[in-house]
């Protein structure tokens, strides 16, 4: 667990005879002292205080919050969703499962616009003709957690959460105290089955069990899934068993046999094998079948006695899924129709600036508290600059919010005509409010941004929490509060210093709150990360658009850390280097000149080299197969006949070939279609080997 002060004394001085200063450095010591007391008394079950005084503290925060409402914090009690997670605590209970195939989350369409363009790119993918039929199944989204079940004769052996797709958390023993999952299957299952679904909680179990933390003086969940998440991470799988957790299955990982060739037959074996699946699930051969799903569920989606969010379709032919394959992060098969948010009317009390990792100074809104979807907010983004401006935001505006996807809040439009006079606009600074350096807009781009790099304590802050957060460096102990005091101390500078945090051992130890078990913890915590996977390197970089995937993408391009470094060096060819990265399939240009734009830059190079002197990164584990193109780079051009393109092309990388655009004479292979241009003659005389479709599918055939 972190750090956290031995003593702590509960301030009763009246909010309005202190200091702006004074406030935020109570709000301060509140938000880590609750923190302490909520991972004790749920994640170690070992409460130190009583309920009444716990309340007090919370009590305490929320009277200076009223009273200084720009003050309150992000890891404010009252921003908090439900109660921490055990699994995510320092204490380090849950194990990790690495699933055998990757929990994939969904690509989402708002509007019919989006459905159209879905039906329409699959049919396109698999080269349909009008005339061939393809069923599509459409589901209702549960609102819930994600779970993966692993069978094994039958009998339930491993539960994992997704996680990052990758690896998630192993969940078994309170899994088996859930009584809505089986535990034994019946019917006749494959030996090995994983089934896959969502784990979530009534409305009605959700207001008892919030009725009952009331009584208790326990935690208020805000919603349903979180009330779910919450239960599922206890420590104490007798609390898990008591929550009155419900299960929908709806799709598999692993197995050892087929079981159906269409996902509606799927859904009929999983009932056979003892599941829930969810009745409101219908078939459909057209987009306006598909269309009328979704409103049908969603006039009844008040009357469920669970949350949902949108509906998922399907196309139905495993085949057909098979062929489509997935992106780096979704399935192209499946897609999420998101119902619309819903939407309430509040008050902007004030508009502050937030400084972001990447030097981007985004507005936020300071709101009136107010309850949508379950959720209270008290915070909206304002994006950018421009926004304000669009929307004509004023502070004292009278504004309608959302939470887009029923997540982030967002002010959907300002309210004039409720307008007094009182309201003011808000001037955006050229100037960062942190360390002061120029905060400058690059021509094209929305967001400005703070030049002062890490040396604005607000980036090497934002930047050290994202290095060290779990996606990341995932090193335990080393929270937000601890990287804001070892900045001030001088001992964290760059990434590479968490590394030496032990030279610091004498004086971490007179500092409030650190023991010499959690010392020895904490840097324990972080001599077991000086080896980590390439994917994860790359991503706790912080490069602007590089999430999981695109690191996932990159590591796979490059393979080994040297080789990347040697192409994005600032002294290289960053031209050609950034037409290289375009040719990787899901990387576009913008999203190439980020990437450029950082290792271009030498400061920030010397820093990522820097690191490296002190961390070992692991090259990425490639897909195991036998392929005669695993690892060769391959070039499409003209038109084929058995298959599209794209599809082409995804088998090629599902193979484990790189895809490129241009032949050079690192190409291994050109697969020349009808109508073959200029392509296949700089492949003849740069001596690379064209092959004609026939011979293109004769090779990956014999896979």
């Amino acid at each position: 667990m972190a750090p956290a002060p031995e003593k702590f004394t509960l301030e009763t001085t009246n909010p309005a005879d202190m200091t702006e200063a004074e406030a935020a450095t109570e709000l301060a010591n509140l938000a880590a002292e609750i923190v302490r007391h909520d991972a004790l008394y749920h994640g170690e079950d070992s409460p130190e205080l009583t309920d009444a005084d716990y309340d007090r503290l919370v009590a305490r925060n929320r009277q200076l919050e009223a009273a200084y409402p720009a003050l309150i914090r992000a890891d404010s009690p009252t921003m908090r969703v439900g109660t921490p997670l055990s699994g995510t605590t320092n204490t380090g209970h849950f194990g990790k499962i690495k699933h055998a195939r990757p929990m994939l989350s969904l690509n989402n369409g708002f509007d019919d616009e989006d459905i159209v363009d879905f039906v329409t790119r699959v049919r396109k993918f698999l080269s349909l003709s009008d005339e061939t039929v393809a069923e599509f199944v459409a589901e209702p989204k549960i609102d819930g957690l994600s779970l993966s079940l692993r069978y094994e004769q039958g009998q339930l052996v491993q539960a994992a959460t997704r996680g990052d797709g990758t690896e998630g958390e192993d969940v078994t023993a309170n899994i088996k105290r859930v009584d809505a999952i089986p535990k034994t299957l019946t019917g006749t299952p494959p030996d090995i089955l994983e089934v896959r679904g969502e784990l979530y909680m009534n409305r009605d179990d959700f207001l008892a069990l919030n009725s009952q933390q009331q009584d208790q003086g326990g935690r208020i969940f805000a919603n349903p899934r979180n009330a779910a998440a919450g239960s599922l991470r206890q420590k104490n799988a007798d609390i898990t068993a008591n929550r009155n957790l419900q299960f929908f299955a709806y799709s598999l990982g692993e197995t050892s046999t087929t079981i159906a060739p269409t996902h509606w037959e799927l859904l009929a074996a999983l009932r056979s094998f003892g599941f829930a699946v969810n009745d409101l699930s219908a078939k459909s051969q057209t987009v306006d079948g598909l269309l009328a799903s979704y409103r049908m569920v969603g006039r009844t989606r008040s009357d469920l006695p669970y949350d949902i969010d949108g509906v998922v379709y399907k196309i139905d032919r495993h085949d057909f899924q098979a062929r489509l394959g997935q992106m780096a992060r979704a399935p192209r098969w499946a897609l999420a129709h998101k119902f619309p948010a819903e939407q309430a009317e509040t008050t902007i009390s004030a508009i502050d600036i937030q400084v972001g990792r990447t030097g981007a100074l985004t507005p936020v809104a300071r709101l009136h508290p107010i309850s949508v979807s379950g959720v209270i907010v008290s915070n909206a983004t304002l994006h950018n600059e421009d926004e304000i401006a669009r929307k004509d935001i004023r502070i004292g505006d009278r504004v309608v919010i959302q939470r887009a996807g029923d997540v982030i809040p967002q002010i959907v439009r300002v309210i004039p005509e409720s307008r007094t006079g009182a309201e003011s606009k808000f001037s955006f600074p050229d100037r960062c409010p942190i360390c002061g350096a120029d905060a400058t807009r690059i021509e094209g781009e929305a967001v400005r941004r703070c030049r002062g790099g890490l040396k604005c304590a607000a980036q090497l802050f934002e930047g050290l929490r994202h290095f060290v957060s779990r996606d990341a460096f995932d090193i335990e102990g080393l929270g937000a509060r601890q990287i804001e005091q070892f900045i001030e101390l001088g001992w964290i500078t760059s990434p590479a210093d968490i590394f030496a945090l032990g030279a610091y051992k004498e004086p971490m130890a007179a500092l409030d709150g650190y023991g010499t078990v959690s010392i020895t913890k904490l840097l324990a915590a972080i001599d077991s990360r000086r080896q980590i996977g390439m994917a994860r390197f790359i991503y706790s970089l912080g490069i602007r658009q590089v999430g999981q995937a695109t690191a996932r993408l990159l590591a796979l391009h490059y393979g080994q850390m040297d080789q990347m470094m040697a192409a994005l060096n600032p002294q290289a060819d960053l031209s050609a280097a950034h037409a290289a990265l375009v040719e990787i399939d899901q990387i576009g240009a913008a999203m190439a000149d980020d990437i450029i734009s950082f290792f271009g830059n030498a400061d920030l190079y010397q820093i990522v080299q820097k690191l490296l002197d002190v961390v070992t990164v692991l090259p990425p584990e490639r897909p195991a197969n036998n392929s005669p193109i695993s690892g060769k780079i391959v070039v499409f051009t003209g038109t084929l006949e058995n298959m599209s393109r794209a599809e082409a092309k995804a088998k090629a990388e599902s193979l484990g070939a790189k895809v490129s655009g241009s032949v050079s004479a690192k190409t291994d292979f050109l697969v020349a279609g009808a109508d073959a241009g200029s392509k296949a003659k700089k492949a003849a005389t740069l001596g690379v080997n064209v092959l004609d479709e026939a011979a293109w599918l004769a090779l990956i055939s014999a896979t």
